[in-house]
């Protein structure tokens, strides 16, 4: 392929096909309950992004064997990762997470996903994940909310957190032993084509492991819906977001894990949902793209290790076979 694709990473390091279990919690964000904002995001409806989830009054064991079993019989999977999705998951009390955490390690699960912001992540958390993880065996993995790299878009979603904090978080992160996902929205309408490059150098520089990559939807009763309604946004083509995400693609380093390229979103709620088109669509026309240039993930990605210095290198290596 011509992006490291993660259903082929899965695959390589579990032996077999893994599934991603959506799980909800009782939790809010920190960005409505008033601690740092009491509106949420401007694009975030009253559910927040899990829509296909279960009830959060459902105990975790409850919400994995109810999606084991409509999951496993379909596409003959045996290995689980039970993905903590809605909200921000890491804003519980330690012990209350801890509970869950260790909830979700059952005999079939080979990972947890637990997606979270980056002003909730601290020290103390990450410790006890990495103690789970070592103890049973899992792989624990954490999925930022970022967006965007563009803080003047930040504030305009307000996202109730700047760039700063999400660099804060990936290096606490990475110091813990855990991997990283970050979430990107690619046509956000104050972005353009050099916020999208920035993103990708961005997330490479800092050794991101996973990308989740989203178009923006319009969720009815929000303000960026009002906004919408009123003229005052514009969603740019979709023929203009696969050039985003091929271009993206381009820049971003080759290690890098791509969960997906464009997210399933709901068509009930909406004033928008990609382009009234089947996401899948959209995937194939961003990979048909870039076959049509002969391009790949990182093509572009010369710009880490010091790019203007590299030919002396070059002459050194050079130097020492002639020698």
């Amino acid at each position: 392929m011509r992006y490291n694709a993660y259903s082929e990473y899965l695959r390589q390091r579990y032996g077999e096909k893994v599934y991603k279990l959506p799980i909800s919690l009782p939790v809010t964000c920190p960005n409505r309950d008033g601690s740092c904002g009491q509106d949420g995001c401007v694009f975030c409806g009253a559910i927040g992004a899990g829509y296909e989830n279960l009830p959060a009054s459902m105990t975790v064991t409850m919400q994995i064997n109810a999606n084991r079993e409509h999951i496993a019989p379909k596409y003959k999977a045996k290995k689980f990762i039970p993905y903590f999705q809605n909200f921000s998951n890491t804003y519980l009390p330690i012990e209350e997470l801890k509970g869950y955490i260790y909830e979700a390690c059952q005999p079939d699960v080979v990972g947890i996903a637990i997606a979270t912001r980056p002003d909730c992540i601290h020290d103390e958390y990450l410790h006890m994940l990495a103690k789970i993880q070592k103890e049973r065996g899992v792989d624990i993995s954490i999925e930022l909310g970022l967006q965007t790299v563009n803080y003047h878009s930040l504030l305009k979603i307000n996202r109730g957190h700047t760039l700063a904090e999400f660099i804060d978080a990936v290096i606490r992160i990475k110091k813990s032993g855990l991997e990283i996902c970050a979430h990107l929205i690619l046509n956000l309408p104050w972005d353009d084509i050099n916020d999208v490059i920035e993103n990708a150098k961005i997330v490479s520089a800092l050794g991101i492991d996973q990308i989740k990559l989203h178009a923006l939807y319009i969720v009815r009763g929000t303000i960026m819906a009002e906004w919408y309604q009123q003229g005052k946004v514009k969603i740019i083509s979709q023929e203009e977001y696969v050039e985003r995400v091929v271009t993206f693609l381009e820049y971003l380093c080759p290690d890098i894990t791509v969960q997906r390229l464009i997210g399933r979103a709901p068509e009930k709620n909406t004033l928008f949902t990609n382009w009234q088109t089947g996401w899948w669509k959209i995937r194939d026309a961003i990979e048909k793209a870039m076959e049509a240039r002969d391009t790949y993930q990182g093509s572009c990605c010369d710009y880490l290790n010091g790019k203007e210095v590299k030919k002396y290198i070059g002459q050194k290596l050079d130097f020492i076979k002639k020698c």
